[in-house]
């Protein structure tokens, strides 16, 4: 731990071997697609992860943006509820957004039963995941199954998916195991998270969760130059103040042609000067279609699965299809204020695994107590 403590007048995030991470203000574009793409059982044997590569490099390896699909059933040994464990990430930064299936988490003791378009931003904060939903399906088929960020029925019946972005990448920072499977008793839950000095959460951030249904979550009309052959709504995620101002998010769609599918609200038009926050804009299309076209002119047809990273004022969205869904991330300059975990900090913190864990007590109802998040100590 010594090691690490030395280090704490590291500034700016690096790679490993020292060299700087920085958004990548340049003009770029970098474009992943689905049908290139491959899943790998990266951390659980249950879920398959297919990262949005090419824009990771792109954007020197600042932000990874990534798509969870569960592909095995929870009633298996190997499956099932996870561990109690933690993210440290730089500056506080891990978002989910869930895209099919339900599933439940539980932050710090409080449930949260989630399906499709449900929000959550933390980190910190000791966690786990409860249940998710198992289509049945093949590994081939499940990939395949639609995807959205509105509850519909349809989209509940599948397995479980979901869209997870870090700042960096998840296996530069510490990731401790703080209750093993086989340990956790379901009467008690971890209380008080451990803050080490070195995890520099950004000024303001803090938990955050956006049920699709609530009315913060209603899409408005935005007045848009966007070419469509529907109105195009938008839907703010509100993730840029509970995250430290580092990220913005935004849900940019439209409704099928013959029924309305969007939890809307009439009471005012969306901001469209949000569409434009960032050095850097990831959009990761949930389903439909869209156009984009490029500093240079070039247009780009992107269907769903694709991903496509930009620098600032590099690419416009230009055209969007019917039924078309499309969550946009703006990448702030707060990240380059942020500090990275060296490989020796990193190893030191997982070493510590239930060691960062303060206190545990019981709790009679799993949702009683402070409101999630209060754990995370000033220092």
């Amino acid at each position: 731990m010594k090691d690490a403590m030395n280090a704490s007048n590291l500034s700016g995030l690096i790679h490993p071997n020292g060299d700087p991470i920085r958004l990548n203000k340049q003009k770029f574009v970098a474009i992943d697609r689905q049908k290139d793409t491959t899943y790998k059982a990266t951390y659980r044997p249950q879920a398959l992860y297919s990262r949005a590569d090419n824009g990771f490099h792109a954007n020197h390896e600042s932000f990874l943006l990534h798509e969870v699909a569960t592909n095995l059933p929870i009633y298996r040994e190997d499956t099932g509820p996870t561990d109690f464990h933690l993210h440290l990430p730089p500056g506080g930064f891990q978002l989910v957004l869930v895209t099919s299936g339900a599933f439940a988490f539980d932050y710090d003791g409080s449930v949260f039963y989630v399906g499709p378009g449900a929000v959550m931003l933390q980190s910190a904060i000791v966690h786990r995941q409860l249940f998710y939903t198992w289509s049945g399906m093949s590994t081939e088929e499940n990939l395949k199954t639609p995807q959205s960020v509105v509850p519909d029925s349809m989209i509940l019946g599948y397995s479980g998916k979901f869209i997870e972005a870090f700042i960096t990448d998840p296996t530069s920072f510490p990731n401790p195991t703080i209750v093993a499977k086989e340990s956790i008793n379901e009467y008690e839950t971890a209380r008080t998270a451990w803050s080490h000095p070195l995890h520099d959460r950004a000024p303001g951030a803090k938990f955050w969760f956006q049920d699709p249904l609530s009315l913060q979550a209603l899409y408005k009309p935005l007045a848009t130059s966007i070419r469509s052959n529907s109105v195009v709504y938008l839907r703010d995620l509100e993730i840029e103040k509970p995250s430290g101002e580092l990220v913005t998010g935004h849900i940019i769609a439209t409704d099928p042609t013959d029924y309305s599918l969007l939890p809307k609200t009439m009471s005012g038009k969306a901001d469209a000067s949000a569409l434009a926050a960032g050095q850097v804009a990831m959009y990761r299309i949930i389903r439909g279609s869209a156009e984009f076209t490029d500093h240079t002119g070039k247009t780009t047809e992107l269907v769903a699965g694709d991903v496509i990273t930009a620098g600032k004022d590099s690419v416009d969205l230009t055209g969007i299809g019917e039924n078309t869904q499309i969550l946009r991330l703006g990448l702030l300059n707060g990240m380059e204020k942020l500090r990275s975990w060296t490989p020796t900090q990193r190893d030191e913190i997982d070493a510590l695994a239930g060691q960062i864990v303060e206190q545990s007590e019981t709790r009679p109802l799993r949702t009683d107590g402070d409101d999630v998040g209060y754990l995370y100590k000033p220092h």
